[in-house]
């Protein structure tokens, strides 16, 4: 029995990590995203979620980016320049993520009207409306709370350019 589960446990186990990983292909204007690895044709880079935060990497590349908040964290000093830089990528992040809430919100919708549709249910039915309010809620909530970092960011960066204007 203990045989069984731990092997259930190994199987399991890679097919969990791999859900924290998303890929975007991107070739010319076409952008694809998938949980495997791009074909060599097309430019990838890697989405990772930990702990409530999504990290783009450009897995073309070959150096490792710093990551901004490990930087705070470690103590090191950031220029002003640096600064800017790491708020006008993390304001760029913040955008991208919100355009790939409005595709999930829209294709759950989209996916929503379809079994409305299926089951002969009408717009006004109670369970339909509950749902689509769920998902109208959840994802503008996501994107609310973005909004709402990116307003902060863009002040920061205000303040910090008035700082180094010169007088």
């Amino acid at each position: 029995m203990a045989r069984l589960i731990l092997t259930l446990i190994c199987v399991m186990l890679p097919t969990v990590t791999q859900a924290n990983t998303v890929y975007k292909c991107r070739k010319d204007d076409k952008i694809v995203f998938s949980q495997t690895a791009c074909p060599q044709e097309y430019s990838q880079h890697k989405l990772e979620y930990q702990l409530g935060i999504i990290t783009e990497i450009d897995s073309d590349k070959q150096e490792k980016p710093v990551d901004p908040l490990q930087a705070l964290l470690n103590s090191q000093t950031l220029s002003k320049e640096k600064l800017l830089q790491l708020l006008d990528s993390e304001l760029y992040r913040l955008k991208q993520e919100n355009s790939y809430f409005e595709i999930l919100k829209i294709s759950e919708l989209q996916k929503l009207e379809r079994q409305r549709y299926w089951r002969n249910k009408t717009k006004d039915d109670p369970d339909y409306v509950s749902q689509m309010n769920n998902i109208n809620d959840h994802f503008n909530g996501l994107i609310l709370n973005n909004d709402t970092v990116m307003q902060q960011l863009s002040a920061r960066k205000n303040q910090i350019l008035t700082e180094t204007e010169p007088e």
